[in-house]
């Protein structure tokens, strides 16, 4: 028999079993996708070693798989004769076998999840995406259709406390692993926040110079690529921000991991790492983002995607807030980075030895630490770098 194991890593997050995607006795070839695992970011198929018959299943749906664990078994193609088992294992059983929707057209990994979660047959649903593909609202929608109440034939008076148009959406795993972190960080870390201001006068110059002629090599030249190369740069003043804690130990790094928080809507956040950004130019870091942030929002990030990261930025001010605090910090990093909106105000300067009143596009920058880790002039040395280096793009 050949063991079907999960991932040796990840990343510190809980893997579960999501489906499988054969059941016993099936045959299969090998690099199949056999089993489907989940974590709080991402979905990931585990492929069949070898080809042969599936003839064991010992983690069924929704049950923890660790990192190498055994989730199940095959017989190679090349040991035929035995017989594959006849029972199987009962919760594996009890899963429907997943349809396609009409006209056999593909369901994405967020859709295969979703309809797994709620139990829904996608050919009952009317798909509105291109060429009739069903999108997560769409699944949302037939959730939605079907917690409703029937409608009641008699129209009865309202109770002067009772409260109408409540909907109720159970939560998926992601949402529900994503509270469980956010508890943990919380509960684990002395968050402290510290804001400055940033003028973004230089990077708006050096951007409107240089973005067409990266869009040409079909590179979106982003504010956020400027805030992961500062973000880097300013790692070597204080150290420390670009660190773990541990029980035992706390680890600083030399390579700047950079992981950037990009939201998906009602279906959740992940954060895809940019990695040795120290070492990047600004093009490269541009390059990277552009394709993380469009994989991203296909459902097509990989576990090596979200894997290493030493910080995190938070650019919550895309979706207009000026300031959030605190960011949760993701553990066991030490920091996060939070840019709030960037908008005109009227700032004072100081030209030729005399006060002026300007418009300048600034934002609020916060870090957000573990001061377990990290103490206040740390901090503080670390924005004023940071800053500093926006402030004066190019150096």
């Amino acid at each position: 028999m050949i063991d079907i194991k999960a991932p040796e890593e990840q990343e510190g997050t809980k893997a579960v079993v999501r489906a499988w995607l054969k059941q016993i006795g099936d045959a299969v070839a090998e690099n199949d996708p056999l089993v489907e695992l989940e974590t709080d970011k991402v979905a990931q198929e585990v492929p069949a070693p070898a080809s042969g018959v599936l003839t064991e299943i010992l983690l069924n749906a929704d049950e923890e798989a660790g990192p190498g664990a055994v989730l199940g078994r095959l017989k190679p193609a090349n040991g035929a004769g035995a017989e594959a088992p006849a029972a199987v294992a009962p919760q594996a059983a009890a899963q429907p076998a997943m349809k396609q929707a009409a006209g056999d057209i593909p369901l994405s990994p967020a859709v295969r999840r979703a309809v797994r979660e709620h139990h829904i047959d996608p050919a009952t649903i009317e798909g509105t995406g291109r060429g009739g593909r069903i999108t997560r609202a769409d699944v949302d929608a037939a959730v939605e259709a079907r917690a409703k109440p029937p409608a009641s034939p008699q129209k009865d008076a309202k109770a002067p406390d009772a409260v109408g148009g409540v909907r109720t959406i159970p939560h998926d795993r992601m949402r529900r692993t994503i509270a469980g972190n956010m508890l943990n960080s919380v509960t684990t870390a002395p968050h402290v926040t510290a804001v400055f201001e940033a003028d973004f006068s230089a990077i708006i110059q050096h951007r409107n110079a240089h973005k067409a002629a990266l869009a040409a090599k079909g590179v979106n030249l982003t504010f956020t690529a400027y805030i992961v190369s500062a973000a880097a740069k300013a790692m070597a003043v204080s150290p420390a921000i670009n660190g773990r804690w541990f029980d035992d130990r706390v680890e600083l790094y030399d390579d700047v991991n950079i992981g950037v928080g990009t939201a998906l809507g009602e279906e959740g956040l992940v954060v895809p790492v940019i990695r040795r950004a120290q070492a990047l130019g600004l093009e490269d870091i541009a390059a990277q983002l552009t394709d993380l942030t469009a994989r991203a929002r296909e459902n097509k990030l990989t576990p090596q995607d979200m894997r290493g990261g030493t910080f995190t930025i938070s650019n919550h001010g895309v979706s207009g807030s000026l300031i959030a605090s605190p960011i949760i910090i993701n553990q066991p990093q030490s920091a996060i980075l939070g840019v709030g909106k960037l908008e005109k105000r009227v700032v004072v300067k100081e030209i030729d030895g005399a006060d002026a009143i300007l418009i300048k596009p600034m934002s609020y920058v916060s870090l957000t630490i573990d001061h377990r880790i990290v103490d206040g002039h740390q901090t503080n040395a670390w924005l004023t770098k940071f800053v500093e280096i926006l402030e004066t793009w190019p150096r």
